[in-house]
Protein backbone atom coordinates (compact mmCIF):
# COMPACT_ATOMS: atom_id res chain seq x y z
CA UNK A 1 0.00 0.00 0.00
CA UNK A 2 1.76 2.99 -1.13
CA UNK A 3 1.03 6.34 1.09
CA UNK A 4 2.51 8.62 -0.52
CA UNK A 5 0.00 8.94 -3.29
CA UNK A 6 -2.90 10.44 -0.83
CA UNK A 7 -3.13 13.97 -0.28
CA UNK A 8 -4.51 13.71 3.10
CA UNK A 9 -4.23 10.99 5.19
CA UNK A 10 -6.27 10.97 8.54
CA UNK A 11 -3.87 10.17 11.29
CA UNK A 12 -5.52 8.45 14.15
CA UNK A 13 -3.69 8.76 17.42
CA UNK A 14 -3.97 5.38 20.22
CA UNK A 15 -2.08 4.90 23.10
CA UNK A 16 -0.69 1.60 22.40
CA UNK A 17 -3.47 -0.12 20.38
CA UNK A 18 -2.86 1.05 16.61
CA UNK A 19 -2.59 -2.19 15.42
CA UNK A 20 -5.41 -3.75 17.13
CA UNK A 21 -7.67 -1.07 16.26
CA UNK A 22 -6.61 -1.68 12.76
CA UNK A 23 -7.17 -4.76 12.44
CA UNK A 24 -10.78 -4.66 14.35
CA UNK A 25 -11.39 -1.81 11.66
CA UNK A 26 -10.57 -3.67 8.87
CA UNK A 27 -12.13 -6.98 9.91
CA UNK A 28 -15.42 -4.89 9.66
CA UNK A 29 -15.47 -3.92 6.21
CA UNK A 30 -15.39 -5.91 3.31
CA UNK A 31 -12.56 -3.80 1.19
CA UNK A 32 -10.36 -3.47 3.70
CA UNK A 33 -6.70 -4.47 4.44
CA UNK A 34 -3.81 -3.66 6.71
CA UNK A 35 -0.30 -1.68 5.28
CA UNK A 36 2.58 -1.39 6.88
CA UNK A 37 3.48 -1.46 10.25
CA UNK A 38 6.38 0.84 11.81
CA UNK A 39 7.80 0.34 14.98
CA UNK A 40 10.01 2.24 17.99
CA UNK A 41 13.74 2.43 17.74
CA UNK A 42 15.86 3.41 20.05
CA UNK A 43 16.34 6.41 19.18
CA UNK A 44 14.05 8.92 20.61
CA UNK A 45 13.64 7.13 23.60
CA UNK A 46 13.59 10.42 25.75
CA UNK A 47 10.66 11.87 23.29
CA UNK A 48 8.17 8.05 22.89
CA UNK A 49 9.11 6.57 25.85
CA UNK A 50 8.11 3.54 23.80
CA UNK A 51 10.41 0.15 24.20
CA UNK A 52 11.99 -0.36 20.92
CA UNK A 53 10.66 -2.83 18.38
CA UNK A 54 7.09 -1.83 19.65
CA UNK A 55 4.44 -0.74 17.11
CA UNK A 56 4.95 2.96 16.06
CA UNK A 57 2.41 3.17 13.12
CA UNK A 58 0.06 0.91 11.13
CA UNK A 59 -1.09 1.66 7.76
CA UNK A 60 -4.84 0.22 7.01
CA UNK A 61 -6.91 1.08 3.96
CA UNK A 62 -11.47 0.18 4.15
CA UNK A 63 -13.05 1.15 1.46
CA UNK A 64 -10.37 2.89 -0.57
CA UNK A 65 -9.94 5.48 2.65
CA UNK A 66 -6.40 5.58 3.64
CA UNK A 67 -5.55 5.73 7.50
CA UNK A 68 -2.83 5.80 10.00
CA UNK A 69 -2.78 4.84 13.04
CA UNK A 70 -0.30 5.98 16.01
CA UNK A 71 0.79 4.69 19.26
CA UNK A 72 1.86 8.11 20.32
CA UNK A 73 0.47 7.11 24.52
CA UNK A 74 -2.07 8.64 26.95
CA UNK A 75 -1.82 12.72 26.01
CA UNK A 76 -5.07 12.86 23.23
CA UNK A 77 -8.48 10.74 23.14
CA UNK A 78 -11.00 11.05 20.14
CA UNK A 79 -14.05 12.92 20.91
CA UNK A 80 -17.67 13.52 18.77
CA UNK A 81 -15.75 16.45 17.21
CA UNK A 82 -14.40 14.39 14.44
CA UNK A 83 -16.22 11.10 13.24
CA UNK A 84 -16.05 9.30 10.23
CA UNK A 85 -20.04 8.27 8.42
CA UNK A 86 -20.60 5.28 6.51
CA UNK A 87 -23.29 5.95 4.30
CA UNK A 88 -25.08 2.22 3.62
CA UNK A 89 -27.62 1.45 1.05
CA UNK A 90 -29.77 -1.09 3.10
CA UNK A 91 -30.85 -1.87 6.89
CA UNK A 92 -28.65 -4.76 6.49
CA UNK A 93 -25.49 -3.12 6.08
CA UNK A 94 -26.76 -0.23 8.39
CA UNK A 95 -27.17 -3.12 11.32
CA UNK A 96 -23.99 -5.10 10.37
CA UNK A 97 -21.57 -1.95 10.95
CA UNK A 98 -23.83 -0.44 13.94
CA UNK A 99 -23.35 -4.01 15.60
CA UNK A 100 -20.26 -3.99 15.33
CA UNK A 101 -18.51 -1.38 15.94
CA UNK A 102 -21.05 -0.96 19.18
CA UNK A 103 -19.23 -4.11 20.24
CA UNK A 104 -17.28 -2.92 23.47
CA UNK A 105 -18.39 0.75 22.77
CA UNK A 106 -21.43 3.08 23.04
CA UNK A 107 -24.56 3.42 21.47
CA UNK A 108 -25.23 7.33 20.79
CA UNK A 109 -28.50 9.46 19.10
CA UNK A 110 -29.21 9.68 15.62
CA UNK A 111 -27.11 6.97 13.94
CA UNK A 112 -24.02 7.78 15.91
CA UNK A 113 -21.61 5.00 17.32
CA UNK A 114 -18.67 5.23 19.77
CA UNK A 115 -16.44 2.04 18.91
CA UNK A 116 -14.26 0.37 21.85
CA UNK A 117 -11.54 2.96 20.73
CA UNK A 118 -13.40 6.15 21.31
CA UNK A 119 -13.83 6.54 17.30
CA UNK A 120 -17.40 8.04 16.43
CA UNK A 121 -18.65 6.93 13.81
CA UNK A 122 -21.96 7.90 12.12
CA UNK A 123 -24.43 5.00 9.98
CA UNK A 124 -26.41 6.18 8.05
CA UNK A 125 -28.82 5.50 5.01
CA UNK A 126 -27.93 6.81 1.87
CA UNK A 127 -31.58 8.10 1.74
CA UNK A 128 -30.92 10.19 4.85
CA UNK A 129 -30.08 13.42 3.68
CA UNK A 130 -32.44 13.27 0.42
CA UNK A 131 -35.61 12.88 3.30
CA UNK A 132 -34.05 16.02 5.46
CA UNK A 133 -33.81 17.92 1.93
CA UNK A 134 -37.77 17.00 0.79
CA UNK A 135 -39.16 19.82 -1.12
CA UNK A 136 -42.09 19.39 1.06
CA UNK A 137 -40.77 21.11 4.37
CA UNK A 138 -43.43 19.25 6.31
CA UNK A 139 -41.87 15.61 5.22
CA UNK A 140 -38.45 16.91 5.81
CA UNK A 141 -39.63 17.70 9.53
CA UNK A 142 -41.48 14.66 9.99
CA UNK A 143 -38.26 12.57 9.57
CA UNK A 144 -36.10 14.64 11.78
CA UNK A 145 -38.41 14.17 14.19
CA UNK A 146 -37.97 10.22 13.74
CA UNK A 147 -34.39 10.37 13.40
CA UNK A 148 -33.86 12.27 16.55
CA UNK A 149 -35.70 9.70 18.49
CA UNK A 150 -33.54 7.01 17.08
CA UNK A 151 -29.80 5.29 18.24
CA UNK A 152 -29.18 2.88 14.97
CA UNK A 153 -31.12 4.28 11.99
CA UNK A 154 -34.34 2.62 10.85
CA UNK A 155 -34.71 3.11 7.40
CA UNK A 156 -38.28 1.60 7.32
CA UNK A 157 -39.40 3.92 10.63
CA UNK A 158 -38.05 7.17 8.43
CA UNK A 159 -40.18 6.28 5.32
CA UNK A 160 -43.42 5.75 7.34
CA UNK A 161 -42.88 9.21 8.94
CA UNK A 162 -41.55 10.82 5.42
CA UNK A 163 -44.94 9.11 4.19
CA UNK A 164 -47.22 9.80 7.07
Amino acid sequence: MQMTATRILPCLWFDSEAEEAAKFYASIFKNAKIGKISRYGKEGFEVHGRKEGTVMTVEFEIEGQKFVALNGGPHFKFNEAVSFQIHCETQQEIDHFWSKLAEGGKEQPCGWVKDKFGLCWQVIPNALPQMLMDDDSQKAQRVMKSMLQMRKIDIDALKRAQAA
